[in-house]
């Protein structure tokens, strides 16, 4: 019997692992899979220091909320700029002056809180904290650009890039609330570490995919004059061609991105309504020191389905995943408006966060089956833009209602928003499923069954 149960730990770790290792085999991959766990921490970590920095030296959790939200508007806007920027120009173009400038405004931040100058000072400031490179979208480009073609490849690329994702979210939102309470500063010197550490090794890998200037160049060819080229290009293609060359404009405006980009607004509002009102809640029970427990609940229970949904080859077709995962997670957190005490939140985030690390995967599945990998950094950046906003309006929705109903009230907010997310998500069902029938894979066009 122990000898039986050794091989079927065994087999399950090679159906679990194996896919995975295979990727991380082909040589530099490595490198800059794990460089976006380093480079990417001020996702997790700037908030979280910015919150207890300003509660710290001036006592107001409606100026740290404030200054928070400031930033996620200007991550909003500047995400798609940059996005379209490493696009046109390159990776390493783009991201070594983006990380320069985020630098200097992380240490102008820390230099204005030890000064404790006037509040109206750091709305100015906390825009250039939102200058930084989209590393998560710049990976899935690499690995999209060294596996064109392989749909299967590309997509298991896609979950592990997940689970990279949902790792730095669960070491960085602790970590930045140990390193904060004890020294503001020393979390933002470790965080600056970390861009630099990850920076280096991220741009020095291989990978990088042909920019537009790139591909100018070895036209022998201007920017402008190799993109006038491509309009002309453009317009003499058949119509079965047109969705693998079409312009940027047109294909950032096609009905399938546009049904993505809502939904993912949505989908941030009702996530973000979900966090604030838990928090409302754990704080009526007197017990607000559990909301980190809860919260990484959630991400450990995302990190473990995504990792399960990377390695298994789906015969259902994307389409359906999509709308079975969101529909999921909408049922999920809308049932909180039906709770009666504090574990229960902990047992639906359990069982219904498997399927947020694959709702995002296949968010991102579809984008890559919608645009050539030349387009997919600003798509997916106008996405987490799209999703950014959604949840700076989804918190303040439900703090709203938390205010006038208490904790239900949010709860209450949650359900609504998640409903009309998955209704919008419905609108676009036609284009979806008919864009994901017909696929860009890397720069390849890929005929997907169902």
């Amino acid at each position: 019997m122990p000898h039986m149960s050794g091989v079927r730990s065994s087999s399950l770790y090679q159906r679990l692992f194996s896919g995975y290792a295979t990727l991380l085999s082909i040589p530099g991959t490595r490198r800059f899979t794990f460089a976006v766990l380093l480079a990417g921490m001020p996702g997790p970590m700037v908030g979280m220091s910015v919150t207890i920095g300003i509660q710290h030296y001036y006592g107001s959790y409606g100026l740290a909320g404030s200054l928070t939200g400031t930033q996620a508007i200007a991550t909003a806007l500047i995400g798609p700029l940059l996005g379209h920027l490493v696009d046109r120009y390159g990776q390493k173009r783009v991201s070594v002056p983006a990380v320069g400038m985020w630098m200097a405004s992380a240490v102008a931040f820390v230099t204005y809180l030890l000064c404790r100058v006037p509040p109206t000072v750091y709305y100015f400031i906390m825009p250039f904290l939102a200058i930084l490179p989209p590393w998560g979208a710049m990976c899935r480009a690499r690995w999209a650009h060294l596996l064109a073609g392989d749909a299967a490849s590309i997509d298991r690329s896609l979950a592990m890039c997940s689970i990279i994702d949902e790792m730095m979210w669960i070491i960085g939102n602790p970590l930045a609330s140990i390193l904060a309470v004890w020294s503001v500063p020393g979390a933002f010197a470790f965080t600056a570490v970390c861009v630099i550490i990850g920076a280096v090794l991220f741009l020095g890998a291989i990978g990088e995919p042909d920019s537009e200037l790139d591909r100018a160049r070895k036209a022998g060819m201007s920017l402008n004059d190799y993109r006038g080229s491509a309009k002309k290009a453009t317009a003499k293609t058949t119509a079965s061609q047109m969705t693998a060359s079409k312009g940027t404009a047109s294909l950032l405006l096609s009905p399938a991105i546009i049904a993505l980009c809502v939904t993912w607004f949505g989908l941030g509002a009702f996530q973000s309504a979900t966090s604030i009102s838990i928090i409302s809640y754990a704080r009526q029970l007197g017990v607000p020191q559990v909301t980190g427990f809860i919260f990484a609940c959630f991400s450990f229970s995302s990190l473990v389905g995504v990792t399960f949904y990377g390695a298994h080859q789906w015969q259902v077709p994307l389409w359906k995943r999509f709308y079975i995962c969101l529909a999921v997670l909408a049922v999920g957190l809308g049932s909180f408006s039906l709770i009666t005490a504090l574990w229960q939140v902990i047992v639906i985030y359990l069982l219904v966060g498997v399927c947020q690390g694959p709702t995002w995967v296949n968010g991102n599945q579809i984008v890559m089956r919608l645009v050539p990998t030349s387009l997919f950094t600003e798509t997916v950046a106008l996405m987490n833009a799209m999703n950014s906003v959604g949840s700076s309006v989804g918190s303040a929705t439900a703090g709203h209602f938390i205010d006038i109903a208490g904790p239900h009230g949010g709860f209450l907010t949650v359900a609504a928003l998640a409903l009309a997310a998955v209704v919008i998500a419905f609108i676009g069902f036609r284009q979806i499923k008919a864009a994901t029938s017909h696929a860009i894979i890397g720069e390849e066009k890929v005929e997907i069954d169902g």
